[in-house]
């Protein structure tokens, strides 16, 4: 993984809850790869690439509501997953599950309860 590249799996809720979390990541990294979409996923997945125009910034969606607690884990470059667990603790009530470190990237998992 390079630059902003970022990859959130997403587990818990449902596939709506999965594309309000991706939603709220839109903000600050862009479009991602593709929403989720299969109803009858137990994991969701949505890569956000390399743009930077993305990772410039910007306001993460408001008003997004989760109808379960979803486990979402981030990873990609350090300031990218900061980046991520930031927005996403604004957007949601969320619990940080803890961080795993790589010589060029980071894993971080967070719970984020309705």
């Amino acid at each position: 993984m390079s630059g902003t590249q970022l990859t959130v799996t997403l587990s818990g809720g449902g596939t709506d809850d999965a594309r309000a979390v991706v939603r709220v990541l839109e903000g600050t990294f862009g479009a991602p790869d593709e929403l989720p979409a299969d109803e009858n996923a137990t994991v969701h997945m949505a890569t956000f690439g390399d743009s930077e125009a993305g990772f410039a910034g910007g306001a993460a969606a408001s008003g997004e509501r989760l109808s379960a607690p979803v486990t979402v884990t981030v990873q990609g470059a350090p300031e990218a997953v900061r980046r991520a667990s930031d927005t996403l603790t604004r957007a949601f009530t969320a619990r940080d599950d803890g961080v795993a470190s790589g010589d060029q990237e980071q894993e971080r998992q967070l719970l984020l309860v309705p």
